[in-house]
């Protein structure tokens, strides 16, 4: 069989800079050993996210050009509306400036104290728009998804033993949610099955279910690839039928929309609609443009097409796993199998001489920014412990998610990041430990600021 090649030829190009292992000690001590910190003039290869660093494609370009400016009913909303119903199916789209906008307006609606909303696990920005309003955000996925070494194929399903448990317990759930595919799993796949079996679950307890949407495109794929029966289904065809169980949807298009910026809320509910679209107003513009220009809108409805392409599609995971494999083969462990958008590294292993509250996956972004200056991001105790009466609670895993921009890094790229992380593995006890010694009260990761222990 034919190598797997790039779906598209590069015919425009950024130049990127490099520096010394000595003027990248400088950086960082600057950036408080936090690399969200750091100016990405400053990093060789970013890959601290997937989202809103995509590389647009020509066509977006073009569709820039046509973008239609007006403050009310533009013709780009029109476009924009049309594409996100034809995929999604949802009767009211509202678009916002991102994703965490669509989910700030959603949990305005439906969240407060003594609420609990599941999913299979929420995110970082999902989590704190929760608890922002006193709710409770309950983690549901199966066991599976817990273990990094399982080879399960759906590890970020919801177990719904547990939904059913708590929807019976009489605790306030005011919506049930489920991210595809599992950002903090390891960017796993949600089978089809189990999308059925949570939308019949909440359906039963009379309860909304919303998908967090922001990988559609790749859970799609998996689906395609793993899940008996859709393997001669377009991947168009499985994101309708998945989405057809659901009551709404929060996402971002700055990932499986090829945006720089953008986002959506999608419901079917006339009077959640009503209402999101009255903060809307207050916090994003008019329900025709909410937040975005009118070019944005172009561009997003045709990265929409463009996203749910098979060649694409091979593509983006065949990349992933050619980077899981060569670290892999170095005995270095990962989440497996590798997702759909990044690589997690267990940095809980690569470090084993941490301990939790010397954040291991924090040491390990910034060793790599020295060793390479490449940039990656912690998903670990600083973005998920916690630090109570100046004590820290550490999270259950300590990952570090390498996550490829959509159409930017070539293979040549791959090869120098599993390189230097190879060379990181050799030297690895020789890593210290590190502190928080400045934090915000919610998502501390992004501007925390820490020191060597």
């Amino acid at each position: 069989m034919p190598e797997i090649i790039e779906p598209f030829r590069i015919k425009s190009v950024e130049p990127i800079r490099f520096t010394t292992r000595e003027q990248r000690e400088d950086i960082l001590k600057k950036a408080k050993y936090n690399p969200f910190l750091i100016d990405a003039d400053d990093v060789l290869i970013d890959l601290l996210t997937d989202s809103g660093t995509s590389a647009m494609s020509a066509a977006q370009w073009g569709a820039i050009m046509t973008g239609d400016e007006s403050y009310a009913g533009s013709r780009s909303f029109k476009r924009f509306e049309a594409k996100v119903q034809e995929i999604f199916g949802f009767k009211h789209v509202i678009p916002t400036h991102q994703g965490r906008a669509a989910e700030k307006i959603l949990m305005a609606i439906v969240g407060g104290a003594g609420k609990t909303i599941p999913s299979n696990n929420h995110f970082d920005t999902t989590r704190a728009n929760v608890e922002f309003t006193g709710a409770t955000a309950l983690d549901l996925v199966i066991d599976e998804g817990k273990d990094p070494d399982s080879m399960h194929p759906f590890k970020g399903n919801i177990d719904i033993g547990k939904l059913a448990a708590l929807l019976e317990s009489g605790q306030g759930v005011p919506i049930g949610m489920i991210t595809v595919t599992n950002n903090t799993g390891g960017g796993q796949p949600v089978s089809m099955a189990n999308v059925k079996e949570v939308a019949k679950v909440l359906r039963a307890h009379k309860k909304p279910f919303i998908i967090d949407a922001c990988r559609f495109a790749e859970n799609a794929w998996f689906i395609k690839q793993r899940e008996e029966g859709y393997g001669d289904k377009t991947p168009k065809e499985i994101a309708q039928e998945m989405f057809s169980y659901a009551d709404g949807a929060t996402m971002s298009l700055k990932k499986d929309g090829f945006g720089n910026i953008g986002g959506f809320l999608a419901l079917n509910d006339d009077s959640m609609a009503e209402q999101a679209r009255n903060l809307l107003i207050l916090t994003e513009g008019f329900p025709t443009y909410g937040g975005l220009a009118g070019r944005d809108l172009e561009a997003l409805a045709q990265g929409l097409d463009e996203v749910l392409d098979e060649h694409y599609l091979e593509y983006r995971v065949a990349t992933i796993r050619y980077l899981a494999t060569k670290l892999t083969d170095k005995g270095i462990k990962i989440v497996q199998p590798p997702g759909g958008h990044a690589v997690y590294i267990d940095a809980k292993r690569f470090y084993d001489h941490l301990p939790a509250e010397q954040f291991p996956a924090q040491v390990f972004v910034n060793e790599l920014y020295l060793a390479g200056g490449i940039r990656g991001v912690e998903i670990g105790s600083v973005m998920f412990g916690r630090n109570v009466d100046g004590v820290e609670h550490g999270a259950d895993r300590e990952l570090v998610r390498l996550a490829l921009p959509r159409r930017v890094y070539t293979q040549a790229h791959v090869n120098f990041v599993a390189d230097v992380i190879s060379d990181m593995y050799d030297v690895r006890k020789e890593a210290k430990g590190l502190k928080i010694v400045k934090q915000a009260p919610f998502l501390r990761h992004f501007t925390a600021e820490l020191a060597p222990v």
